[in-house]
């Protein structure tokens, strides 16, 4: 289980194509601090750790078919940065919501704002079963826990702080890309037990 709250970035240094398979090499401060089979969320998307080269500095994880269809890692290449951050640990504080690392569906950015002193970002994602926002609702997005407002069937705004903006990868997200979404666990569950 994650938090939503980034520790660190990471960059793609590498991608291996193998079968539907895609193996993505990531250069970040804490590869050292790594094992084999630890799970680490890259930009939202709960993956393995299937190598580790402490020495470059790199880990190494493998999307399968159903992960690139749900997520926008089938268009990660070299360079690209990413959100990390490493399960909640049993003695951790838990600073954001509950994030599963399990991507609903990718959304579309719809905007950027500078707004002075905060950057305000509009999302459209297709509507459906337990898609839900609500108004100061969590919300996940590129692995970021996020408060969401504006509310629609398909889409909702959330706003950055300063702080957020320079540690995470909000500052590099431009109109028409795509990003990874988590609704939040309960809100999905409750809107399956009433069937909507």
């Amino acid at each position: 289980m994650f938090t939503g709250i980034i520790e660190t970035l990471g960059t793609i240094s590498a991608v291996r194509r193998e079968g539907t398979n895609i193996h993505f090499t990531v250069a970040s401060g804490f590869a050292e601090e790594l094992k084999i089979d630890q799970s680490v969320a890259h930009d939202g998307v709960c993956l393995t750790v299937v190598a580790v080269d402490a020495a470059a500095g790199t880990h190494v994880v493998t999307a399968i078919d159903e992960t690139l269809q749900k997520t926008n890692l089938s268009t990660w290449a070299p360079g690209r940065r990413m959100n990390l951050e490493r399960c909640l640990a049993a003695n951790g504080r838990f600073d954001g919501h509950i994030v599963q690392g399990h991507v609903d569906l990718t959304a579309t950015c719809d905007s950027v704002e500078d707004q002075n002193g905060s950057w305000l970002y509009r999302f459209r994602h297709e509507s459906g079963p337990g898609r839900v926002t609500v108004e100061k609702g969590s919300i996940c997005i590129n692995g970021t826990s996020l408060t969401c407002f504006n509310s629609t069937d398909d889409g909702f705004s959330v706003a950055i702080i300063p702080y957020t903006y320079e540690h995470t990868t909000f500052q590099d997200l431009r109109p028409g890309d795509q990003v990874n979404l988590e609704f939040d666990i309960v809100g999905k569950y409750v809107a399956k037990l009433l069937g909507k």
